[in-house]
């Protein structure tokens, strides 16, 4: 399955090359990898010059605007006359974000990670060294098995057993029903690849329990645990205090560069932080990193509730719009967004639904959805789903706006369409 973080290298069918990408001399043809750039620089320019969005992502961005934002917004987060950090020293920016990390997840500590991935990694890498267990339960659509090109076996030598393969979170029976031992349960908060979704607080804690009772540790992968929160109806130390230890990214919802933190007990993130140096990630600086995640951590946490909320609202209008434009099938998933993201699922191909969307950005400056995709590699032909994420841009969007908006949308598709 592809990676859709890395989207914006997607191409657009029948599009011709945007201003800043030079056209292929007369006579040549364009090659395939001319037309995918000219497709993501008009579909960029497109989406930039919207004047209505649900999100601005930060591929949007220039590299100015990125440093503009940080000047502007730092000093209230950091004091930016202290020294940078030098190695992930621990009276810096690294060690206040890490020690607010940890605050806001109620754990004794936490570590910062260049990368997610690593973060993973290590964190399962140090559990099967203290369990002595290098199987691992997860989820066959996570984030470890669909986007980390296998580093739990090829670099871990870690192996990975499937409590189940139904889009959601496994139950607390498919956990005792295993068949065999496994030292660590790696839940993904939300299930990303199966439209965002949670479970109940209830299911939640009857799954933690049935790793207990399998002798097993707790790993929760929650990239986007910040958000979950209001499906789950509890705080953030009280979710993560279900688990042995927690990973959390700092640009998938907080706005921010790059980076990660790994958090946990005192002796379990020191020795993630021994292992972080192993792994390369003991970066000389990273303080642009981390002044956005401590800007993150100020002024996109508090959002988020705001975000999920207005995304029920969103979805609920994309369903009745489709309903009202005759669209014979589509779907939206879940009806209730779980977090601030959800899939919408359209019956036709990704090229087409692309090429609608940026007419729609260029011709009304109103961006209702920015990249489709096909379900899987093997998926049904003629079928594509998008990732529908609200954050601030979205809030003031109300429920008659969505359903014009895609009302308009669906005009294009049959313009497209031809």
């Amino acid at each position: 399955m592809r990676d859709r973080r890395t989207d914006e290298g997607g191409t657009t069918a029948g599009v011709a090359p945007s201003e800043g990408v030079e056209a292929p001399a007369a006579g040549v043809a364009p090659s395939e990898g001319d037309a995918a750039a000219a497709g993501r620089a008009r579909r960029r320019a497109a989406l930039r010059g919207a004047e209505r969005i649900l999100a601005r992502d930060a591929f949007l961005e220039t590299v100015r605007e990125r440093l503009d934002r940080l000047v502007a917004d730092a000093p209230a987060s950091y004091d930016l006359d202290d020294r940078p950090d030098f190695y992930g020293n621990d009276d810096g920016v690294i060690g206040e974000l890490e020690r607010r990390t940890a605050r806001a997840l109620g754990t004794e500590a936490a570590a910062f990670f260049p990368t997610g991935t690593m973060a993973q990694q290590v964190a399962l890498r140090c559990w099967a060294g203290r369990t002595g267990n290098a199987t691992v339960a997860g989820h066959r659509l996570s984030h470890l098995e669909v986007h980390e090109r296998d580093a739990f076996a090829v670099v871990g030598g870690l192996r990975m057993v499937h409590p189940t393969d139904a889009p959601r979170l496994p139950t607390a029976s498919e956990v005792y029903d295993l068949a065999e031992p496994f030292g660590t349960l790696a839940l993904e908060l939300p299930l990303r690849e199966a439209g965002f979704v949670l479970p109940s607080w209830d299911e939640l804690t009857a799954v933690v329990a049935a790793a207990r009772d399998r002798d097993a540790v707790v790993h929760f992968d929650g990239a986007r645990l910040w958000e979950s929160g209001p499906h789950l109806g509890r705080t953030l130390p009280e979710i993560a205090a279900l688990a042995d230890s927690v990973y959390v990214s700092f640009y998938k919802s907080l706005d921010g560069i790059s980076g990660a933190a790994l958090a946990g007990s005192e002796d379990f993130v020191e020795e993630a932080r021994v292992w972080r140096h192993r792994y390369g990630g003991q970066l000389f600086q990273q303080w642009p990193a981390a002044l956005t995640a401590l800007i993150g951590l100020d002024r996109e946490l508090p959002r988020l509730p705001a975000y999920v909320a207005q995304a029920a609202v969103v979805a609920r209008a994309l369903g009745e719009g489709l309903a009202e434009a005759g669209v014979p099938w589509f779907r939206v998933h879940p009806e209730v967004p779980h977090t601030h993201q959800f899939q919408v699922w359209l019956p036709h191909p990704p090229e087409l639904l692309d090429e609608a969307a940026v007419r729609q950005a260029e011709e009304t400056r109103t961006a209702l959805f920015q990249k489709w995709f096909e379900p899987t590699p093997a998926g049904p032909p003629g079928v594509a789903l998008t990732e529908v994420t609200v954050t601030a841009a979205g809030l003031d969007w109300t429920a008659d706006e969505v359903r014009a908006a895609v009302g308009e949308f669906v005009k294009y598709v049959e313009r497209v369409r031809g």
